[in-house]
């Protein structure tokens, strides 16, 4: 099989900040309250001209500066998210030209919500493993203040904005991808929505607010049952256990999530990324931000195994071990 190897990062998160005390003037809240059930301080609101596109360009160019990379010449363009700019064009396509990149490079948007990157990512691989591309921007990215209702407070005190992108590409000698693991429960599609042509999932009737609506106990339920079992179906397909993963990267959709599926696993929370604690839930950008974080900070080392996972609506989740080899850095990273 043609190797693929993730070669470079960056990131991107918006200026604003949205601080828990400032959601105590908006809802009825408390920044006790809010830290106690879900370990979020702040998140980062785009601006009313600021969109998905503006946050996946700002982390390709994050990448560019740090590894002196080259987009141009990329083969495919893949982004994955839940909030682009329009329901067509593609931010795909958007991004293509926002960068100036060949027009022989395909252009394609996955909606997999918060399982979206590492879907993207498996989708990459594949792409370059067959032998069709060589060289693959992938991009996670969402601007979901833009569908929170935020005179809600079970979902306001959670979303955030951001984006993260990777280059996959061609490699002779290094393989980034050890295995990979997917799944989807349609059943539990009306969990988590946001309404559109339609107004029934499994001939529920939805709420139709234009925003995102979430039925957080019954997701915490699902996530509770899939994810430790996923995560040990991954392992096994590829021969590997968790003594061997230096690093767990899950969806940073909540910590009081987060905590029980490392208890679960019996791994180690110190050894576990999460960016949620400054940027909230970010959807298809938590896990290449948790990722960025460790890099910046210093943790995260050329060597390390890392094990995504991310699950959201649909219901779906997805699960990727890596090896990391990145390119080496040239310049610092732009501050978040």
């Amino acid at each position: 099989m043609i190797k693929a190897r993730i070669t470079a990062i960056g990131t991107y998160v918006p200026h604003k900040k949205l601080t828990n005390v400032e959601l105590e003037g908006m809802v009825e809240t408390s920044n006790e309250w809010i830290l106690q059930r879900t370990g979020i301080q702040e998140r980062r609101i785009s601006q009313p001209d600021e969109f998905t596109s503006d946050l996946c360009a700002a982390a390709v160019k994050d990448l560019i500066k740090r590894y002196n990379k080259n987009v141009e010449d990329v083969d495919m363009i893949i982004v994955a998210t839940s909030t682009p700019n329009f329901s067509f064009p593609s931010v795909a396509c958007l991004i293509q030209e926002r960068l100036q990149i060949s027009q022989t490079a395909g252009a394609i948007d996955i909606s997999a919500a918060c399982a979206g990157f590492v879907y993207a990512l498996h989708t990459a691989h594949s792409y370059i493993a067959s032998g069709l591309h060589r060289k693959i921007l992938v991009l996670g990215a969402d601007t979901l203040s833009k569908i929170t209702d935020y005179s809600d407070r079970s979902t306001c005190i959670l979303f955030g904005d951001g984006a993260g992108a990777v280059l996959v590409e061609r490699d002779d000698q290094f393989q980034s991808f050890i295995g990979f693991h997917l799944g989807s429960n349609g059943k539990g599609a009306q969990h988590v929505y946001r309404t559109g042509l339609a107004n029934k999932i499994n001939e529920i009737e939805l709420v139709d607010t234009q925003c995102l609506v979430q039925n957080g106990r019954e997701v915490l339920r699902w996530v509770a049952r899939t994810v430790p079992s996923g995560i040990h179906q991954l392992l096994d397909k590829a021969h590997s256990d968790l003594d061997q993963v230096d690093w767990f990267i899950p969806h940073s959709a909540n910590l009081r999530l987060i905590e029980p599926i490392c208890e679960k696993l019996n791994y180690p929370m110190e050894k576990t990324l999460y960016s949620l604690v400054n940027f909230g839930n970010t959807s298809a950008a938590s896990i290449p931000l948790s990722l960025d974080l460790g890099i910046r900070n210093g943790k995260v080392q050329n060597g390390d195994r890392a094990l995504m996972y991310g699950f959201g609506a649909g219901l779906v989740h997805a699960g990727q071990l890596v090896h990391l080899n990145f390119d080496e850095q040239v310049s610092e990273p732009t501050p978040l």
